[in-house]
């Protein structure tokens, strides 16, 4: 694994210094020095193309291969004077001395491509066209007529060639532009959104909550000779009332992005742990019997999977408290190898009518049972609802475990 990792750092390494070297000012330049080098070479070993090898004729010659491939260095800073200059030089090479080299093909090439790329077609469509001309008409000598046919024959497919890139380098940009604006469409959607839900819930839920809580505590100081329990119940319900107010001001600060330092603390979601406290919770408010029945080894699962659990449970709690006041009630888990089952029952008179009818509906103006499966289908899950044996109404779930989780 060492070697790999040293293998793909060095591999880096040299891919990112490439890539700085590439689009530095350097390439062209050394790319055109070279050219020159050689196209000089060879227009000194060929003395003949220079008619008769006079020596004003031979620099004529050696100084039209160097203008035929030195502009190459300004090419990418200034592409259309580099461009004309070495499109002059190689005309008046292969017109004055009926030879070019293959340097200054090579030279010529690479400016129709960047012009190509650079967006000046016009202009390298001009700059091939003469090539054409020299080919059919030109010289009957071949060190003149192989240059040209190859560039008449090249030419335009190295113009097309950089015409070709440019259009994906901009299109490319173009979708990475889209992109980032769909992305920040979709971002700004989401704000608002939350921002919506936010409203709702400090406008409307937060407002009937505390409502809910003045009116248990003004019911319960003020109602005279009310027994004890009632008293007890009413200071029980107020206390949930303003628990659920500091969830609420946790969850208006997580959906709020404005939220002040001063927010309610934030806590994790709950999980299976926090069981135990969920159920004094319930025996408090209920004052009926509630047990729990753990079978299998307790470990420690997913957070999403406890999470599920959890508020399956709350839930079913709740509807248990709701509709089968003073009922007993047993919280059944079973931690299997792949699974999670888990079941609560009570003794209570059964499911409402509606359910009985349509066991995938909630009651009307209720919700508590669409939540549940939902909660239990988001982590792969099945739920199933519906009268015990022997009485009562039962809640089912199975919720798969993955096997590194149930470990």
């Amino acid at each position: 694994m060492g070697g790999v990792d040293v293998t793909g750092t060095w591999r880096a390494g040299w891919s990112g210094a490439l890539r700085r070297f590439a689009t530095s000012p350097y390439p062209p330049v050394g790319a055109g020095g070279l050219l020159a080098v050689a196209a000089a070479a060879q227009a000194l070993a060929q003395p003949g193309s220079s008619g008769g090898g006079d020596g004003d004729l031979q620099v004529a010659f050696v100084l039209l291969a160097l203008f035929c491939t030195l502009p190459l260095g300004l090419l990418w800073a200034h592409p259309p004077p580099a461009a004309v200059t070495v499109f002059v030089a190689c005309v008046l090479s292969l017109a004055a001395f009926g030879a070019l080299t293959i340097a200054a093909v090579v030279a010529q090439l690479a400016v129709l491509y960047r012009l190509g790329r650079s967006g000046s077609q016009l202009l390298a469509a001009c700059l091939a066209l003469p090539f054409g001309v020299f080919a059919l008409a030109g010289p009957a000598n071949l060190a003149a007529r192989i240059p040209a046919v190859l560039l008449a024959a090249l030419g335009p497919a190295a113009a097309w060639a950089g015409a070709a890139r440019q259009a994906r380098g901009e299109a490319a940009q173009h979708l990475a532009a889209q992109e980032v604006i769909l992305g920040s469409l979709i971002e700004h959607t989401a704000r608002g959104e939350r921002a919506r839900v936010s409203r709702e819930l400090h406008d409307v839920v937060a407002h009937h909550i505390s409502m809910i809580a003045v009116q248990a505590e003004t019911a319960r100081l003020t109602t005279a000779g009310m027994p004890a329990a009632g008293a007890q119940r009413l200071s029980a319900i107020g206390d949930t009332a303003r628990a659920a107010l500091t969830e609420m001001r946790r969850l208006l600060g997580v959906l709020r992005e404005d939220t002040r330092a001063d927010a309610a603390e934030r806590r994790p979601q709950p999980g299976l742990r926090q069981l135990n406290d969920l159920l004094d919770q319930a025996r408090e408010a209920s004052g009926s019997g509630i047990r729990l029945i753990v079978r299998g080894h307790m470990g420690v699962l997913d957070p999403g999977i406890e999470l599920a659990a959890y508020r399956i449970v709350q839930e079913a709690l709740t509807n248990a408290r709701r509709h089968a006041q003073g009922a007993a009630v047993d919280v059944e888990l079973y931690y299997a190898a792949d699974a999670l089952w888990l079941r609560v029952r009570d003794n209570g008179p059964g499911p409402p009518p509606a359910i009985s009818a349509s066991p995938l509906t909630s009651p009307p103006g209720g919700h508590g049972l669409l939540g549940m499966r939902e909660r239990a289908a988001a982590v792969g899950g099945q739920l199933s609802i519906g009268a015990a044996k022997g009485g009562g109404f039962v809640v089912e779930a199975l919720l798969p475990v993955a096997a590194e989780a149930a470990a």
